[in-house]
């Protein structure tokens, strides 16, 4: 089955770059600088910040539905970054990491989630798509919980 996978749009995170920090606080954000590779992954592009980038970790609501499945919770992002929008690729910053999927219906409930290695994201992708009442797949990296990227049918 071809999927679409999908950073976040850059242009909503582009003004927080020019703030200064307590501006960033106010915003549940604080600039950090990139100091192991991999380790902090902009959800943008989908890539891993190199050593000595400047990145911002800002808190994102990444389930908006209006269930009791709304969550929100820390991501990075970079700035400068283009939004990763492929159809059948799984970018590096995913295959190397372990993924808790979320799959959910229009409504916004679950209805299935799983434990993948990142290599493994295809196959279960491929299941949870086949059920027509999924809409989408939130991919989330499973030690720290954070939202990773969107997948959907293409």
């Amino acid at each position: 089955m071809t999927f679409r996978l999908r950073g976040l749009d850059a242009a909503p995170f582009q003004p927080l770059f020019t703030l200064d920090e307590a501006a960033l606080k106010d915003r549940q954000a604080v600039r950090q600088t990139a100091d192991a590779q991999p380790g902090f992954p902009c959800r943008i592009s989908l890539t891993d910040a190199p050593v000595g980038a400047d990145v911002i970790l800002v808190n994102y609501e990444h389930q908006s539905a209006d269930t009791p499945y709304r969550s929100r919770h820390a991501i990075y992002v970079r700035e400068g970054e283009e939004t990763y929008d492929a159809i059948d690729q799984v970018p590096e910053q995913l295959r190397i990491r372990t993924l808790s999927l979320r799959a959910f219906d229009d409504r916004g409930f679950i209805r299935a989630a799983d434990l993948v290695a990142g290599t493994a994201l295809e196959t279960a992708v491929e299941r949870f798509l086949a059920d027509p009442a999924v809409a989408y797949v939130q991919a989330h990296f499973a030690k720290f919980g954070c939202y990773a990227a969107r997948i959907e049918r293409a």
